[in-house]
């Protein structure tokens, strides 16, 4: 019994899944901060291009 919890305290298999998932939060977290600051930006540039090709449609 002794030797198995010497086993899960020296076992590093778990390791890399959480250095994964921590990376993984600190890219979402960079994604939601970028949406946040130039949201408003984006969705101007998206709607000026839908306005460009609805506008070349009706001409």
């Amino acid at each position: 019994m002794l030797e198995k919890f010497k086993g899960l305290l020296t076992e590093e298999e778990g390791q890399g899944m959480a250095e994964y998932a921590l990376v993984l939060g600190v890219i979402a977290i960079a994604v939601v901060a970028i949406l946040v600051t130039f949201g408003e930006a984006i969705v101007d540039q998206f709607q000026e291009v839908i306005d460009n090709f609805t506008s070349s449609e009706e001409g």
